[in-house]
């Protein structure tokens, strides 16, 4: 068992006794482009040098087919960032951290400002640099260096010159990177195939809510064409109506942003789109955003959600809808609207199960522009068509998807742990490995 010592840095923690720490300044040369290197995307071409910038990294490599070209005087002019095969890069912008050793290079190639090149000097493994990065042992880093900003969107060069981290011998250091190499591989296929069975799930739960609602349980009613391509042929009984026609009314609240309460005790749930949940029940009124009695009081006057009401986010993926089943004082944020179904005609929950089918989302695109990052108006919400089958029908079909939507929701929610456990056992492995809590040669 080897020997342990303790290092006083927070972010390593204990490492074997014949380990060493050192800033990474001293152990690499860190080379980005330097400001009268600047270049803009006007200088983007089809051909030339390439350039690699965040959205290139993938997989731990650059993905080549994506990657823009630039003047081959620009790669000229900047000789520190003239990029080879076997080069350890790392983002500095847009997506903090991402990493990536540069292989199959097809042709020269430069850096965008956003992404920086590290050539470790000779006894320091760019592999095992490789997964330092990769672990936590970075980002604790990290964190503990940005403590107190709350946003961070810059890895500056001169910070991360100072990064220290702890290493081994440089033999040691290859032989800890073909063993994460060959385990992490191993663990990105589960973690994979897990990710895989879980959209795999919601393919299949949206295809069911679709099916039920154009289509209807029972598959020997008398069908016609509706019409429209994407309900295809629905029951005979069935009707097809604007939304508008058979709700009360579509509203939303004021366009104004409340502060925080300061006294929770009298404060009142505000509830926004990452706070929503399938029913309103299960959100977490406690932790989410706390309003004041009066900002109450003014931004409930248009409308206040009641039991049998829906919540559609008209700022999020289309289909992202919950369904008010408990009677709780709330405001809902402006980024949503509470539409109130008419009572006599359509029941809130079957609305619900037909906001997060295929066909209304293919039925809203109609009135989607691309311009306002596919957000859905409250006038084209109440233009878009809906299938309507006789009240007593939705209800059926809302039970029925309520208990279909139960076994593949808890399937779902069962694979979403595994995943999560694998991703915790993977950066775990990472970081006790380059740290030396865990030895390569006791799993030899």
């Amino acid at each position: 068992m080897e020997t342990m010592k303790q290092t006083g840095i927070q972010w390593i923690g204990e490492i074997p006794s014949n380990w060493n720490t050192k800033r990474i300044k001293y152990m690499a040369n860190l080379k980005g482009r330097i400001g009268w290197q600047g270049l803009t995307s006007d200088e983007y071409q089809d051909e030339g040098a390439y350039l690699i910038t965040g959205v290139d990294f993938a997989d731990g490599g650059i993905d080549w087919e994506n990657c823009v070209h630039v003047p081959m005087k620009r790669w000229e002019e900047a000789k520190d960032i003239q990029i080879q095969n076997g080069d350890l890069l790392i983002t500095k912008d847009g997506t903090i951290g991402k990493v990536a050793i540069v292989s199959d290079m097809p042709g020269e190639t430069s850096l965008n400002s956003g992404v920086l090149r590290i050539m470790p000097i000779e006894g320091y493994s760019r592999r095992f640099l490789y997964w330092v990065i990769k672990s936590d042992e970075f980002w604790n880093w990290f964190n503990f260096r940005n403590a107190g900003n709350s946003t961070i969107i810059h890895l500056y060069q001169g910070d991360f010159a100072e990064f220290l981290y702890a290493f081994p011998s440089y033999e040691e250091q290859e032989a800890i990177a073909d063993f994460l190499d060959e385990h992490c591989s191993k663990l990105d296929s589960i973690i994979a195939d897990l990710e895989k069975q879980i959209e795999t799930l919601k393919a299949y739960k949206k295809s069911l809510i679709t099916e039920a609602v154009t289509k209807g349980l029972d598959n020997n009613v008398p069908m016609r064409d509706s019409g429209i391509a994407w309900f295809g042929r629905i029951p005979m009984a069935w009707k097809i109506k604007k939304i508008k026609y058979v709700v009360d009314s579509i509203r939303d609240v004021d366009h104004y942003m409340p502060n925080d309460a300061l006294d929770n005790s009298n404060s009142v749930p505000y509830i926004m789109t990452g706070d929503l949940k399938e029913t309103l029940s299960s959100i977490d009124f406690e932790m989410c955003k706390q309003i004041t009695e009066n900002d109450y009081v003014r931004l409930s006057q248009k409308v206040t959600p009641n039991e049998g009401d829906v919540i559609f986010a008209r700022y999020a993926t289309i289909g992202t809808v919950a369904y008010v089943d408990v009677e709780r004082k709330c405001v809902i944020s402006y980024s949503c609207v509470t539409i109130k179904p008419s009572k006599s005609t359509l029941y809130g929950k079957y609305l619900f199960y037909y906001l997060k089918s295929l066909a209304f989302g293919e039925e809203v695109k109609k009135f989607i522009n691309i311009n306002t990052q596919g957000n859905v108006g409250i006038e084209s919400l109440g233009q878009s068509y809906i299938t309507i089958p006789s009240l007593d029908e939705q209800i059926v079909i809302s039970e029925w998807l309520d208990q279909k939507s139960k076994i593949i929701d808890s399937t779902i929610s069962n694979k979403e742990d595994q995943l999560n456990n694998m991703r915790m056992h993977k950066a775990s492995l990472i970081f006790e490995y380059v740290t030396g809590k865990k030895c390569v040669k006791e799993v030899q």
